[in-house]
């Protein structure tokens, strides 16, 4: 009996000292409260009481920035959210120099979302989205940088605008088709004139092309079984029968 309790306090121990990593994770050691070493994946030995290990997860995170009040440049209030791809990309920096890295990208994020939206136009926003993606995760990124946090994406997810901004768009909108509607009917109207011009042109070049076009047009009336059919005569076809009866005179 006195060999079965100090060996069972020594199995339990060393079952404690034994602990398994992931290929995506990393342990952070600390030997009496200094840091050691960066270790894993895979089996590695702490020895309990005098060291500690900190696990640090390897993949990328995604992460929700909630819903944030901004004051566009022109003065519109909107809400907007947006969401965050990070991971770590040096265990003992996100461990030592930061208390709680993804808690402290989450209020650096929303800081500068209402920064940057709020130095852009509502038209921007709306409109620009790849490019203030592309500041935002610069910004931030560059910010996270001394934690070992590497941010690889920042993406704005909604812009809630107000109702009455929103009506104020549709009613933009709906001006801005019936002004291309407007524009389009009238380039139609310019190429159908222009190419009038263009048929009258060739026909005064070469009458016999009026004489077939009015005949043309004769045949045209005709099929439309009308009772009554009233087409003029050009004075032209009756300029030779003028002349001819003149001189029998």
């Amino acid at each position: 009996m006195p060999l079965i309790i100090p060996a069972i306090l020594v199995l339990v121990l060393l079952w404690m000292s034994f602990k398994i990593l992931m290929e995506y994770e990393r342990g952070v050691i600390f030997f009496l409260g200094n840091f050691q070493a960066v270790q894993g994946p895979g089996l590695i030995l702490v020895f309990p009481f005098i060291q500690k290990m900190v696990r640090v997860t390897l993949q990328t995170v995604t992460m929700e920035v909630p819903s944030q009040d901004v004051i566009t440049r022109d003065n519109v209030s909107v809400k907007v959210s947006a969401v965050i791809f990070l991971r770590v990309v040096g265990a003992e920096r996100a461990i030592l120099a930061v208390q709680d890295y993804a808690y402290s990208t989450s209020q650096i994020a929303q800081t500068t979302l209402r920064s940057i939206l709020g130095q852009s136009l509502l038209d921007e926003l709306l409109a620009k989205r790849e490019e203030i993606n592309a500041e935002l995760q610069r910004i931030i990124d560059q910010q996270t940088e001394p934690w070992g946090v590497k941010v690889s994406a920042v993406e704005v997810k909604n812009v809630d605008l107000p109702q009455e901004m929103q009506r104020a768009i549709a009613r933009q909108a709906e001006a801005e088709r019936e002004r291309r509607a407007k524009v389009i009917h009238a380039e139609g109207e310019f190429q159908a004139a222009q190419r009038l011009a263009d048929a009258a042109n060739v026909m005064s070049q070469n009458p016999a092309a009026l004489t077939l076009r009015y005949l043309q047009t004769l045949v045209e009336i005709a099929a439309e079984k009308n009772s009554t059919t009233i087409f003029p005569v050009p004075i032209d076809l009756l300029t030779p029968f003028i002349k001819a009866l003149s001189k029998q005179e």
